[in-house]
């Protein structure tokens, strides 16, 4: 369902030099699964999924969803997908159903089916009482559900959920990790980012550990505390970023002693 092959993504920094936000991201998700891209922040999770969602072009590499290339396929992915991200970004003067109805109609949805489709999401997502709200009176809460809502109206076989727990109270959090575990069921494929690791534990089937742009390791929950030989994911985690981190600065130390000579 969705493949990543060598994704790059490079910014030329005028004071700094090119800065690498993605370096070499190879992985697949098939339906029926939700693969975690676990990493702290800045370590290029929501550069490479905004690649996946075709906000982003790679500087190298490629990506393809249900066969179609992320880069050159753009309108086709978007078909695709829904895409959630932290920022909900809301129309201050439409109201809850007018934002997901017109999303729908950009999918070109027959009104009917888009009527029916409606109603079972605002009745899954427990939104009628803010049918009529409007976007500019929302709360983080309100305004998450809604983007949840319009990603998924047109019924897309990929999902991708990028931080989205972010600014959540506990309860909506729970709420939106629950209907992701209901989407892995109905054999959505799902991606989900997070630096949470409580989140990433309960919710997915691999995870991968990314750190400044590359992936450290990969595997199902059981794999990674067997192939790191410890029982606490959080102690994996911290152990591979600690790792990398150590290699990094004696690179850059080497290559300091390297000009120096």
């Amino acid at each position: 369902m969705i493949e990543a092959n060598g994704l790059a993504k490079v910014y030329d920094d005028l004071k700094l030099g090119p800065r690498v936000a993605v370096a070499d991201l190879t992985f697949r998700a098939e339906e029926g699964e939700v693969f975690g891209l676990l990493g702290p922040n800045g370590a290029g999770k929501t550069t490479a999924l905004r690649i996946l969602a075709t906000l982003l072009k790679p500087t190298s590499g490629y990506a393809r969803i249900n066969g179609f290339d992320c880069e050159t396929q753009p309108e086709l992915v978007r078909h695709q997908i829904g895409y959630i991200s932290a920022s909900a970004a809301m129309y201050d003067r439409m109201t809850a159903w007018e934002m997901v109805e017109y999303f729908g109609q950009l999918h070109h949805i027959e009104p009917q089916l888009l009527r029916e489709r409606m109603e079972r999401l605002f009745d899954r997502l427990a939104m009628n009482e803010i049918r009529d709200v409007l976007g500019g009176k929302m709360s983080t809460g309100m305004k998450q559900k809604v983007a949840i809502a319009r990603a998924m109206v047109h019924d897309p076989p990929v999902l991708i959920f990028d931080e989205a727990t972010n600014g959540l109270d506990v309860l909506v959090a729970r709420s939106l990790l629950d209907t992701v575990r209901e989407l892995r069921d109905q054999g959505k494929c799902i991606i989900f980012s997070s630096h949470i690791m409580r989140e990433v534990e309960r919710l997915c089937t691999r995870i991968a550990i990314m750190h400044r742009g590359r992936i450290l390791a990969e595997g199902s929950l059981e794999q990674l505390r067997a192939e790191y030989q410890s029982e606490d994911f959080e102690d994996v985690f911290l152990d591979l970023i600690g790792r990398e981190e150590k290699r990094l600065a004696e690179a850059a130390q080497a290559a300091e002693v390297e000009v120096a000579s």
